[in-house]
């Protein structure tokens, strides 16, 4: 496949872990220029450190999404870096699943959702708008999740977040056609990544596995007990139960590796054996 991530100015936030670390260590082999965002100093220089050793090019900024002049800031930095940003990545979010009993613990990680999932997505189109209107052309990609496809119990606030980030991400596709491509990315569970440690009730996961619950609430005991069957964690394997974050950062970078003139419109990627009704 021809490489058009090469040379390519990425900007990523919450690059300092997870999808975000993932997609700028493989972004920078193709030869892109990774500028990686985030609000933790010392897991930020991690990332930029691991790009850097194996011989990539990145600049690490610390920034707030959710304060505009921050982000404003992080945009100014990849130009003067750079003299462009060809493709804005806003990857940073957290997952507060609670049902509505649970307002009382889940209202402070509530309104931090919406502050980071929906004002933070935001932000990060209106810090790099003007700058790819400007020189034709620009690629902006957001994380969204399949719990914005349809309303289930457990994750109001969530769910309403990453939706939103749809209606963001289609209404920036059709204003901008021809200047600015838009990708939406929704991703499935994935395990992995420290996403889930904003959870705030855990029985709250139910409404991305309905009736599958039980089940594959067995098979993560026994994957973390070290029991689960090896077709079960063999991406090889049409068991495959569940992805690795690496999986879906490598379909990020795949909607980054295309000519200008084609857009990956939106995208999930699932385990082919995962139990998610979404």
């Amino acid at each position: 496949m021809h490489n058009y991530v090469a040379d390519k100015v990425i900007v990523i936030t919450g690059a300092a872990s997870g999808f975000g670390r993932l997609v700028a260590q493989k972004a920078a082999a193709l030869g892109g220029k990774v500028v990686c965002a985030d609000i933790n100093a010392e897991a930020l220089d991690e990332t930029v450190a691991s790009v850097t050793t194996a011989g990539g090019e990145a600049l690490g900024q610390i920034a707030d999404v959710t304060h505009l002049p921050q982000m404003q800031t992080l945009a100014a930095a990849a130009k003067k870096a750079y003299g462009r940003i060809d493709v804005m990545l806003n990857n940073a979010g957290i997952m507060p699943l609670a049902f509505y009993s649970d307002h009382a613990d889940a209202q402070t990680a509530w309104d931090r959702c919406i502050d980071i999932n929906i004002k933070g997505v935001l932000h990060g189109i209106v810090a790099v708008y003007d700058a790819m209107i400007e020189q034709g052309r620009g690629h902006i990609i957001n994380v969204s999740s399949i719990y914005g496809n349809f309303p289930v119990a457990g994750a109001g606030v969530y769910g309403a977040s990453k939706a939103a980030v749809n209606f963001l991400s289609e209404s920036l596709r059709m204003e901008s056609q021809g200047k600015i491509k838009v990708t939406i990315v929704k991703p499935t569970g994935v395990p992995g990544t420290a996403l889930g440690q904003g959870i705030v009730n855990p029985e709250a996961i139910v409404g991305i596995l309905g009736a599958n619950m039980p089940t594959y609430g067995q098979m993560i005991q026994a994957h973390q007990a070290g029991e689960l069957p090896a077709e079960h964690t063999d991406p090889q394997h049409i068991e495959y139960y569940a992805l690795e974050p690496e999986h879906l950062a490598e379909q990020i970078v795949y909607a980054i590796n295309q000519p200008w003139g084609v857009s990956i419109g939106d995208i999930t990627v699932r385990a082919a054996g995962d139990g998610y009704i979404l």
